[in-house]
């Protein structure tokens, strides 16, 4: 079992950056491919990015050049640094973990606002 918890959401305007967080608290983190989605209002959830548990990544051609998901094993965190933001980047931000034995975990998101 993990629990995931999101910080960092916020109001910024566009073009300027966030650094959203997921902490996750129970054994085996490294092992976790760890990812991030979001969701607009009146809209599907959308995946973002994810890396692997041996630090491969993968974006989503919307964020791709602006988006960058790292992870720090020793902190059992990982991180979406989100630059030159945009209106559409507004949304409920998620964090996950998934293994193939343990299947998906979810955080409970965190709001994200690009508004001038």
């Amino acid at each position: 079992q993990v629990q995931l918890v999101e910080s960092g959401g916020g109001l910024v305007q566009p073009g300027e950056s966030l650094r959203l967080s997921c902490a996750a608290s129970g054994s085996g983190f490294s092992r976790y491919v760890m990812g991030w989605y979001r969701q607009a209002p009146g809209q599907q959830r959308e995946w973002v990015a994810f890396i692997s548990s041996s630090g491969l990544t993968n974006y989503a051609d919307s964020v791709k050049g602006r988006f960058t998901i790292a992870r720090d094993n020793a902190k059992s965190t990982v991180y979406l640094q989100m630059n030159g933001l945009k209106p559409e980047d507004t949304a409920v931000y998620y964090c996950t973990a998934e293994r193939i034995d343990t299947g998906a975990f979810w955080g409970q998101g965190t709001q994200v606002t690009v508004s001038s």
